[in-house]
């Protein structure tokens, strides 16, 4: 698959995820296969990107591979002046968030919202689209509610307009991550553009990321909240999509090993205090399987200290291996 001048080495790529797919786990996911890691989400508005919360998201220059930027917003001339600083400031690409559905996105008329009023998307591309000279992608739902499913319209404008690649995620504004993903709406918008789709949805395993694949006809696949505690799936699913065969599962040393590199990453992307609070959440996924009743979780919620924290996780993980 290629996005403009960009080759991508497989058929992986990690979905943008506000409050999770921050610098330290883009490099994870990267590290661990994923073709692509797409940005947190960056606001549109200029009077925040001043912000501790927007300058912990735009250090670009500082990261690997492929620098994919997502930006969010409804005015065109901001998603414009977005596009252009965050270029300026090391976006290789630049994507357009019009799938989130979360209410504080959508009540500002961004996010999947957007697919409601398909002029106000193409106003949208087009001004971005022309506002710089890197590829620019997209990533929509199927539409607003199962009974205005539009994306093949979406994606049609989508390319009559300039975007290079198309993230489709297989449930609606309205669905929000309810139910399951329906890919038919993503075969469908694969049949009628040449731009390259990205299938996005439930994406769970090896054999899920096979099954989408062959299903939509899509170029790649899209993972997102699979991720979660897990970024090892990227390894899982390019090694079985390359050779049909399953890798085993990471042994627990390994698993400390990353979780300990991501909480420590996480203290040094955000600070002592605000990286252990951060923390909390991808300690509880990445130990979901291990700790099911939550109490270690909730010791650990407890702590205020970055080293505190490490010396709990060596502690719990001693425990574990001893068992």
């Amino acid at each position: 698959m290629r996005i403009g001048p960009y080759q991508l080495a497989n058929k992986v790529v990690c979905a943008p995820m506000a409050g999770v797919t921050d610098h330290t786990f883009r490099e994870l996911c990267r590290r661990f296969g994923a073709a692509l890691a797409v940005s947190e989400m960056l606001s549109s508005n200029p009077l925040v990107w001043q912000s501790e919360k927007s300058q912990n998201r735009m250090g670009h220059r500082q990261e690997s591979g492929i620098r994919s930027v997502q930006i969010a917003g409804s005015d065109p001339e901001q998603m414009a002046a977005a596009a252009r600083y965050n270029v300026e400031i090391g976006a290789h690409i630049i994507d357009i968030n019009m799938g989130c559905p979360a209410k504080k996105v959508n009540k500002k008329l961004a996010g999947s919202a957007l697919l409601q009023y398909p002029e106000l998307v193409e106003q949208i591309i087009q001004a971005v689209v022309n506002a710089v000279d890197v590829p620019v992608t997209l990533k929509i739902r199927t539409g607003w509610d199962p009974d205005n499913r539009n994306g093949v319209q979406i994606a049609r404008i989508a390319e009559d307009n300039g975007i290079q690649a198309l993230a489709v995620h297989g449930r609606t504004k309205a669905c929000m991550y309810k139910g399951e993903a329906e890919y038919d709406t993503i075969a469908a918008i694969k049949q009628q553009v040449s731009i390259p789709v990205m299938a996005n949805g439930d994406i769970t395993t090896p054999e899920k990321a096979r099954f989408v694949l062959d299903f939509t006809g899509a170029d790649a696949v899209m993972i997102g909240r699979a991720a979660q505690g897990r970024p090892w799936i990227f390894r899982e699913v390019v090694h079985y999509l390359a050779t049909g065969q399953k890798l085993a599962a990471p042994s627990v040393s390994e698993v400390q090993q990353i979780l300990l590199e991501h909480v420590q990453g996480l203290h040094q992307l955000y600070g002592e205090h605000a990286g252990a609070r951060i923390a909390r959440k991808h300690v509880g996924w990445y130990l979901a399987e291990h700790d099911p009743q939550g109490i270690f979780r909730s010791e650990f919620n407890g702590i205020e200290l970055a080293l505190t924290q490490l010396d709990a996780l060596n502690d719990y993980f001693h425990k574990l291996a001893a068992t």
